[in-house]
Protein backbone atom coordinates (compact mmCIF):
# COMPACT_ATOMS: atom_id res chain seq x y z
CA UNK A 1 0.00 0.00 0.00
CA UNK A 2 3.01 2.16 0.53
CA UNK A 3 4.26 1.70 -3.03
CA UNK A 4 1.00 2.35 -4.30
CA UNK A 5 0.42 5.57 -2.29
CA UNK A 6 4.27 6.13 -3.76
CA UNK A 7 3.48 5.36 -7.45
CA UNK A 8 -0.04 7.72 -7.09
CA UNK A 9 -0.03 11.24 -8.96
CA UNK A 10 -2.67 13.78 -7.89
CA UNK A 11 -3.05 14.94 -11.96
CA UNK A 12 -3.43 11.72 -12.68
CA UNK A 13 -6.35 11.55 -9.67
CA UNK A 14 -7.94 14.05 -11.35
CA UNK A 15 -7.49 13.56 -14.90
CA UNK A 16 -9.72 10.05 -14.19
CA UNK A 17 -12.86 12.57 -13.06
CA UNK A 18 -13.04 13.11 -17.40
CA UNK A 19 -13.75 9.52 -17.72
CA UNK A 20 -16.93 9.48 -14.74
CA UNK A 21 -14.55 7.36 -13.03
CA UNK A 22 -14.74 8.02 -9.05
CA UNK A 23 -11.80 9.25 -6.88
CA UNK A 24 -12.73 9.14 -3.19
CA UNK A 25 -10.33 6.31 -2.35
CA UNK A 26 -8.23 6.71 -5.34
CA UNK A 27 -4.36 8.02 -5.22
CA UNK A 28 -3.95 7.98 -9.58
CA UNK A 29 -2.11 5.22 -10.94
CA UNK A 30 -2.47 4.64 -14.56
CA UNK A 31 -3.27 0.96 -16.20
CA UNK A 32 -0.14 0.17 -17.51
CA UNK A 33 1.66 0.47 -14.11
CA UNK A 34 -0.74 -1.34 -12.01
CA UNK A 35 -0.47 -4.16 -15.00
CA UNK A 36 3.45 -3.98 -14.21
CA UNK A 37 2.74 -4.38 -10.43
CA UNK A 38 0.30 -7.10 -10.90
CA UNK A 39 2.21 -8.92 -12.76
CA UNK A 40 5.14 -8.18 -10.91
CA UNK A 41 2.98 -10.06 -7.63
CA UNK A 42 1.91 -12.96 -9.54
CA UNK A 43 -0.70 -14.59 -8.33
CA UNK A 44 -1.22 -14.19 -4.79
CA UNK A 45 -4.88 -14.90 -3.04
CA UNK A 46 -4.30 -13.83 0.48
CA UNK A 47 -2.51 -10.68 -0.81
CA UNK A 48 -5.66 -9.79 -3.49
CA UNK A 49 -7.94 -10.60 -0.69
CA UNK A 50 -6.36 -7.96 1.71
CA UNK A 51 -5.65 -5.26 -0.99
CA UNK A 52 -9.60 -5.57 -1.66
CA UNK A 53 -10.00 -4.90 1.62
CA UNK A 54 -7.97 -1.32 1.57
CA UNK A 55 -10.52 -0.20 -0.34
CA UNK A 56 -7.97 1.85 -2.66
CA UNK A 57 -9.39 2.12 -6.14
CA UNK A 58 -5.90 0.83 -7.58
CA UNK A 59 -5.21 -1.55 -4.95
CA UNK A 60 -8.25 -3.22 -6.07
CA UNK A 61 -7.59 -3.28 -9.70
CA UNK A 62 -4.27 -4.86 -8.68
CA UNK A 63 -6.80 -7.19 -6.54
CA UNK A 64 -8.24 -8.10 -9.43
CA UNK A 65 -5.28 -8.87 -11.79
CA UNK A 66 -3.87 -11.19 -8.97
CA UNK A 67 -6.83 -13.53 -7.10
CA UNK A 68 -7.52 -16.71 -7.90
CA UNK A 69 -11.18 -16.97 -9.74
CA UNK A 70 -10.79 -20.74 -8.28
CA UNK A 71 -10.69 -19.51 -4.95
CA UNK A 72 -13.65 -17.17 -5.87
CA UNK A 73 -17.01 -18.64 -3.96
CA UNK A 74 -20.46 -17.09 -4.93
CA UNK A 75 -20.47 -15.08 -2.10
CA UNK A 76 -17.04 -13.68 -2.35
CA UNK A 77 -17.90 -12.42 -5.81
CA UNK A 78 -21.18 -11.19 -4.94
CA UNK A 79 -19.50 -9.22 -2.07
CA UNK A 80 -16.51 -7.78 -4.51
CA UNK A 81 -19.47 -6.80 -6.90
CA UNK A 82 -21.60 -5.04 -4.35
CA UNK A 83 -18.09 -3.18 -3.14
CA UNK A 84 -17.84 -1.61 -6.52
CA UNK A 85 -17.88 2.15 -7.08
CA UNK A 86 -17.36 3.40 -10.67
CA UNK A 87 -17.86 1.80 -13.85
CA UNK A 88 -14.03 0.80 -14.70
CA UNK A 89 -13.94 -1.70 -11.35
CA UNK A 90 -16.66 -3.42 -12.13
CA UNK A 91 -15.76 -4.01 -15.71
CA UNK A 92 -12.20 -5.26 -14.82
CA UNK A 93 -13.93 -7.20 -11.62
CA UNK A 94 -16.33 -9.02 -14.40
CA UNK A 95 -14.03 -9.28 -17.64
CA UNK A 96 -10.92 -10.03 -15.91
CA UNK A 97 -11.43 -12.19 -12.85
CA UNK A 98 -15.24 -13.24 -12.48
CA UNK A 99 -15.76 -14.34 -16.07
CA UNK A 100 -13.21 -17.40 -15.42
CA UNK A 101 -15.00 -18.72 -12.33
CA UNK A 102 -17.28 -21.42 -12.27
CA UNK A 103 -19.72 -19.60 -10.89
CA UNK A 104 -20.01 -16.88 -13.76
CA UNK A 105 -23.44 -18.13 -15.65
CA UNK A 106 -25.25 -18.87 -12.35
CA UNK A 107 -24.02 -15.04 -10.72
CA UNK A 108 -24.92 -13.42 -13.96
CA UNK A 109 -29.09 -15.15 -13.61
CA UNK A 110 -28.77 -14.07 -10.13
CA UNK A 111 -27.53 -10.42 -10.17
CA UNK A 112 -29.78 -9.75 -13.67
CA UNK A 113 -32.50 -8.52 -11.10
CA UNK A 114 -30.38 -7.02 -8.27
CA UNK A 115 -31.51 -3.71 -7.37
CA UNK A 116 -27.98 -2.85 -6.65
CA UNK A 117 -26.99 -0.69 -9.28
CA UNK A 118 -23.38 -2.12 -9.77
CA UNK A 119 -24.11 -5.57 -9.10
CA UNK A 120 -26.45 -5.23 -11.90
CA UNK A 121 -23.73 -3.87 -13.96
CA UNK A 122 -22.13 -6.61 -13.33
CA UNK A 123 -24.30 -8.98 -14.46
CA UNK A 124 -23.85 -7.53 -18.24
CA UNK A 125 -20.88 -7.13 -18.04
CA UNK A 126 -20.23 -10.83 -16.84
CA UNK A 127 -21.85 -11.58 -20.03
CA UNK A 128 -19.92 -9.60 -22.27
CA UNK A 129 -16.63 -10.82 -20.79
CA UNK A 130 -17.72 -14.47 -20.98
CA UNK A 131 -19.13 -13.47 -24.68
CA UNK A 132 -15.19 -12.21 -25.56
CA UNK A 133 -13.35 -14.89 -23.63
CA UNK A 134 -14.78 -18.14 -23.20
CA UNK A 135 -14.64 -19.94 -26.61
CA UNK A 136 -16.12 -23.02 -25.59
CA UNK A 137 -19.14 -21.96 -23.92
CA UNK A 138 -22.44 -23.24 -26.02
CA UNK A 139 -24.48 -20.56 -27.71
CA UNK A 140 -27.59 -22.07 -25.48
CA UNK A 141 -26.08 -20.62 -22.85
CA UNK A 142 -25.82 -16.93 -24.34
CA UNK A 143 -29.28 -17.40 -25.73
CA UNK A 144 -30.86 -17.90 -22.32
CA UNK A 145 -28.95 -14.40 -21.44
CA UNK A 146 -31.40 -12.52 -24.03
CA UNK A 147 -34.71 -12.98 -21.67
CA UNK A 148 -32.20 -11.14 -18.79
CA UNK A 149 -31.32 -8.50 -21.50
CA UNK A 150 -34.98 -7.69 -21.99
CA UNK A 151 -36.36 -7.65 -18.56
CA UNK A 152 -33.50 -5.17 -17.80
CA UNK A 153 -34.05 -2.83 -20.23
CA UNK A 154 -36.20 -0.44 -19.08
CA UNK A 155 -33.21 -0.03 -16.01
CA UNK A 156 -32.83 3.83 -16.80
CA UNK A 157 -29.50 4.20 -14.71
CA UNK A 158 -26.72 5.02 -17.01
CA UNK A 159 -24.19 2.35 -16.11
CA UNK A 160 -26.60 -0.20 -15.96
CA UNK A 161 -28.20 0.79 -19.69
CA UNK A 162 -24.53 0.82 -20.87
CA UNK A 163 -24.13 -2.66 -19.27
CA UNK A 164 -26.96 -4.32 -21.13
CA UNK A 165 -26.11 -3.09 -24.50
CA UNK A 166 -22.53 -4.09 -24.14
CA UNK A 167 -23.98 -7.02 -23.11
CA UNK A 168 -25.90 -7.74 -26.20
CA UNK A 169 -23.56 -6.45 -28.74
CA UNK A 170 -21.41 -8.96 -27.40
CA UNK A 171 -23.43 -12.08 -27.76
CA UNK A 172 -24.00 -10.94 -31.60
CA UNK A 173 -20.77 -10.95 -32.33
CA UNK A 174 -20.15 -14.21 -31.52
CA UNK A 175 -21.24 -16.04 -34.43
CA UNK A 176 -23.67 -15.80 -36.97
CA UNK A 177 -26.52 -17.48 -35.37
CA UNK A 178 -26.15 -15.71 -32.37
CA UNK A 179 -25.82 -12.21 -34.12
CA UNK A 180 -29.46 -13.40 -35.45
CA UNK A 181 -31.01 -13.95 -32.16
CA UNK A 182 -29.90 -10.81 -30.70
CA UNK A 183 -30.78 -8.58 -34.17
CA UNK A 184 -34.14 -10.26 -32.96
CA UNK A 185 -33.68 -9.37 -29.35
CA UNK A 186 -32.67 -5.69 -30.23
CA UNK A 187 -35.73 -5.55 -31.93
CA UNK A 188 -37.96 -6.60 -28.83
CA UNK A 189 -36.25 -4.04 -26.61
CA UNK A 190 -37.12 -1.46 -29.07
CA UNK A 191 -40.98 -2.41 -28.95
CA UNK A 192 -41.01 -2.21 -25.59
CA UNK A 193 -41.14 2.12 -25.90
CA UNK A 194 -39.23 2.49 -22.43
CA UNK A 195 -36.74 5.52 -23.69
CA UNK A 196 -33.57 3.30 -21.74
CA UNK A 197 -34.85 0.71 -24.18
CA UNK A 198 -35.05 2.61 -27.31
CA UNK A 199 -31.78 3.71 -26.60
CA UNK A 200 -30.46 0.43 -25.72
CA UNK A 201 -31.63 -1.17 -29.17
CA UNK A 202 -30.98 1.64 -31.73
CA UNK A 203 -27.15 1.62 -30.61
CA UNK A 204 -27.16 -2.08 -30.78
CA UNK A 205 -28.87 -2.75 -33.47
CA UNK A 206 -26.74 -0.23 -35.34
CA UNK A 207 -23.75 -1.89 -34.22
CA UNK A 208 -24.92 -5.36 -34.83
CA UNK A 209 -26.56 -4.52 -38.34
CA UNK A 210 -23.06 -2.97 -39.28
CA UNK A 211 -20.78 -6.47 -38.42
CA UNK A 212 -23.51 -8.70 -39.58
CA UNK A 213 -23.32 -6.69 -42.98
CA UNK A 214 -19.24 -6.58 -42.97
CA UNK A 215 -19.49 -10.34 -42.27
CA UNK A 216 -21.32 -11.23 -44.84
CA UNK A 217 -24.09 -12.45 -42.24
CA UNK A 218 -27.05 -10.33 -43.43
Amino acid sequence: MARLRKLGSERHRQGMLRFRITIDRAVGINAPTLRALAKELGRDHALACALWESGVHEARHVAIMTADPERMSRAAMKRWAKDCDSWDLTDDLCGTLLDKSKHAVIAVREWSGDKHMWVRRAAFALIAGLAVHDKQMPDEVFESFLPLIESAAADDRHWVKKGVNWALRQIGKRNRRLMGLAIACGERVRAQGHSSARWIAADALRELRSKAAARGWD
